[in-house]
Order: structure tokens, then C-alpha cells, then sequence
């Protein structure tokens, strides 16, 4: 894990510095001697270790590519992983308040409304703020929702809580999401498979401890961690990629120390612009729609079937109870989602308007089941469902990819403002 060290002058404010084993590199105190005074050898030239300076830092820029996408994707993991436990949590919320009837669409309001308000109105100011309030902002909103819901004596209070996991989710993935502008394409599909992995690890875990008896209330607030995880991880192991492509080690040992504080991380790329009119804006947003549009038909079949047929689905010939068979959607739905997420460097759908068409597709299919009852066994609704699953999580990352190799300027922007995903849950 890298360390804070007090900033010599001259030096970036609150330097990370990157172990050797880690990174590949010696902090520079503890750098061997040179040789005096003698002039240093050539980028062709080879070191004591028979690699040339070039070879090596090509080593190097391999480091901290991988480095960055590991720890990125362990901030999508702990960023959306509160927003899952509380669509996984949506049966026992209610149910624990006896709200009437199928209401499991007041939590998906209030867990997906906030989270649009927060990407429609990201464009328009919230580079004003810089990362680290931001982040800040969303871990204490995090922590704040698992406590609330847990102490919760209505269902008022609990969709107060809900409403905090939402701000948290919607808040923490702008400022991911633009923060990748300023690393290696690879690592959006390391986010993405970091939003996977929050999925299952958040509806497998709630649904493991409930299952083994652990009260609803205790389930949550062991969850507490997961929050202060996402801070620690911002602040303590994410570096800034300083160049994309280090001249050598000086300068990669630079950039590996160079954190993501303020808006340090604007200076990093020349074709950075905070300052898009309201004009310039429109015009990005209007070339992004070919891929927004069936993002958002993705995601509003997907979230109909999630919170509007889940628990319509309810086979009487099961061991399973009611409540049971919701979290085992849930958990099925989110293992689909994690698997195509990390199926980036494995697979790359260009033509995203085709998984539409079968998310819709799918949300007919169900909904007549729903109506007519004739699938004999609820082994083939978690089949449909993993599907499911899979077709959501291939949409959102190959969306984003395809963002990220068309869009040559204003990169953070582009990426951070796209809401397709979050218009059609609200849909």
C-alpha cells in the first residue's frame, strides 16, 4: 500500500509513494547509486538487469496500467455495493413495515431518482467540486443509508436511508467514471467488472447472512465496512497516471506518486476543457445519443422485470419462501451482470441496439409467463434471469468502451454524464 509523505518543495501536495514491489520501482531515497557523476546511458542502452531503459519502462507503464485498474475497479466494487444491498433488501424493507401488496417499485424510486437528478445535473456544475469532497460526500452517504434502513421504524425512514444509497451510487460513479478519462481505455472494463463484482458481492452476501439467520437490521450494519473501504481506497492507494506514457523511470516514478486530490487530475490531459459552453455540451450529448438510446431500452425492460415481475414470479411448488425466492432473483440477476462486465477483454459487442431488442424481447416473454403461468419449474426463471443479467452488464460495459474509443475530446465529460442506464430504470 502506498503511504502519505509531507511534500518537499517543489513536490506535489500529499504525495503517494509507490513500493518497489508494486509498481516496479524503488522510492528514490532508497534508490541505489548511479556511479558518481557519470552520464547516464541511453533509452537504447541496456541496464545491469540486460534490459534496456526502454524495455523497462515499457515494464513499467505495464505496472501502473494494471496497478490503476485493479484499484479502480475495487472503487466500482465498494461504490455501487450499497445501491444493490438495498434493491436485494426491497422485500424485507417492506415487508418488515407491512407495507401493502407488491411495492417493491418504492424502493427502486428511490433508490434510481436521485441518481438521475445527480447525472442530468452533473454537466452543468459538478466539476465546480472537486474529487475528493465528492468522494467523501458519497462513502458518508453509504455508511449513512445501511444505518438508517437498520434502525428504521417506517417505511418513510427506510426510503430516507435508500435515498442516501442512491446519492452515494449516482454521486461516486460521475466522479469514477470521469476519473477514467485520465487512465488507460483498459481501465473502464476493470470498472466495470468493480460494478459487477459490487452485484454479486452485495446480493450474495445479503442473501448468505439472511440465510443464516442473521436478522435483516445485523446483515446491514455488518456491511458498514464497505464504505470506509471505498475512502480508504481513494485516498490511500489510487494515484494520479500523471503522463500516459512515461519518458522514463524519473518520470514514471513522478507520476506514480501523484495523487487524485482537487483538480490536480484537470491538468493531466490537454484536451481537458471545464469551461464547455452550454452549446458545446448539447453537441456531445447529441453525438452520444446512438449509444444512450439503447442503454436506456437495456435498462428499462431490465428494471421492469427486476422490480415490477420479481416478485409476480412466485412458484407455490418450492421449498423456497416468497422472500426467498426474491433474493435468489436478485443474486442470479447480479451474477449475470458481474460475468458479462468482465467480458471486456474476452468480448466486444459494437452493435449494443441488439441487446436492446432481446432485453425487450425477454420482458415480453416474462411478462407473459406472469399473466399465464405456464412455466412448470422456477429452475427456468433463473436461467431466464442469469440471461438476463448477461445482457445488462454486456450493454453498460460495451457502451462505455465504445464511448471511450470514439470520443477524442472532452473525455471525462462525455463519460461521466452519460445517464442511459439510470433514465431507463426511472422509466
Amino acid at each position: 500500500m502506498g503511504w502519505r509523505i509531507r511534500s518537499a518543495p517543489g513536490e506535489p501536495p500529499w504525495g503517494f509513494r509507490a513500493p518497489e514491489s508494486r509498481v516496479g520501482i524503488m522510492p528514490t531515497s532508497s534508490r541505489p547509486p548511479r556511479g558518481g557523476d557519470r552520464p547516464r546511458t541511453s533509452a537504447a542502452s541496456a541496464g545491469p538487469s540486460g534490459r534496456s531503459l526502454e524495455e523497462r519502462g515499457g515494464l513499467l507503464v505495464s505496472g501502473l496500467k494494471s496497478s490503476a485498474g485493479v484499484k479502480m475497479g475495487l472503487l466500482g466494487l465498494c461504490n455501487n455495493f450499497s445501491y444493490v444491498v438495498m434493491l436485494s433488501a426491497a422485500h424485507d424493507i417492506l415487508s418488515h413495515q407491512r407495507a401493502p401488496g407488491n411495492q417493491s417499485h418504492a424502493v427502486l424510486l428511490a433508490d434510481i431518482l436521485p441518481t438521475l437528478a445527480i447525472k442530468l445535473l452533473a454537466p452543468l456544475g459538478l466539476h465546480l467540486l472537486p474529487y475528493s469532497p465528492r468522494v467523501c460526500i458519497s462513502g458518508v452517504c453509504a455508511a449513512g443509508s445501511f444505518i438508517l434502513v437498520a434502525f428504521s421504524g417506517s417505511v418513510g425512514t427506510s426510503l430516507c436511508g435508500v435515498v442516501l444509497a442512491s446519492i452515494s451510487s449516482g454521486l461516486g460513479e460521475v466522479t469514477f467514471l470521469s476519473l477514467t478519462a485520465f487512465y488507460p481505455r483498459a481501465v473502464i472494463s476493470w470498472w466495470s467488472s468493480g460494478t459487477g463484482g459490487a452485484g454479486l458481492l452485495g446480493a450474495l452476501s445479503y442473501l448468505g447472512l439472511t440465510q443464516a439467520g442473521l436478522s435483516p437490521q445485523y446483515t446491514l450494519l455488518s456491511m458498514l465496512g464497505i464504505p470506509a473501504l471505498m475512502l480508504a481506497s481513494y485516498f490511500f492507494l489510487l494515484t494520479s497516471p500523471g503522463t500516459q506514457d512515461p519518458g522514463g523511470e524519473e518520470e514514471a516514478e513522478t507520476a506514480a506518486r501523484q495523487p487524485l486530490i482537487s483538480s490536480e487530475a484537470s491538468e493531466l490531459k490537454p484536451d481537458y476543457n471545464p469551461n464547455l459552453s452550454l452549446r458545446e455540451r448539447w453537441t456531445v450529448f447529441k453525438g452520444l445519443l446512438w449509444h444512450i438510446i439503447p442503454l436506456v431500452l437495456v435498462y428499462f425492460a431490465e428494471y421492469f422485470i427486476n422490480q415490477g415481475l420479481f416478485e409476480l414470479l412466485y412458484f407455490r411448488n418450492t421449498s423456497l419462501t416468497h422472500a426467498q425466492q426474491y433474493r435468489w432473483y436478485q443474486m442470479l440477476y447480479q451474477a449475470g451482470v458481474f460475468a458479462s462486465r468482465s467480458s471486456l477483454r474476452c468480448c466486444h459487442i459494437r452493435f449494443t441496439w441488439a441487446l436492446a431488442l432481446l432485453q425487450c424481447l425477454n420482458l415480453a416473454f416474462l411478462l407473459v409467463d406472469v399473466w399465464f403461468s405456464f412455466l412448470p419449474s422456477i429452475y427456468l426463471i433463473f436461467l431466464i434471469i442469469v440471461y438476463e443479467g448477461l445482457l445488462g452488464g454486456a450493454a453498460y460495459v460495451n457502451t462505455f468502451h465504445n464511448i471511450a474509443l470514439e470520443v477524442s475530446t472532452s473525455r471525462a465529460r462525455a463519460v461521466g454524464s452519460i445517464s442511459g442506464e439510470v433514465q431507463g430504470r426511472s422509466l
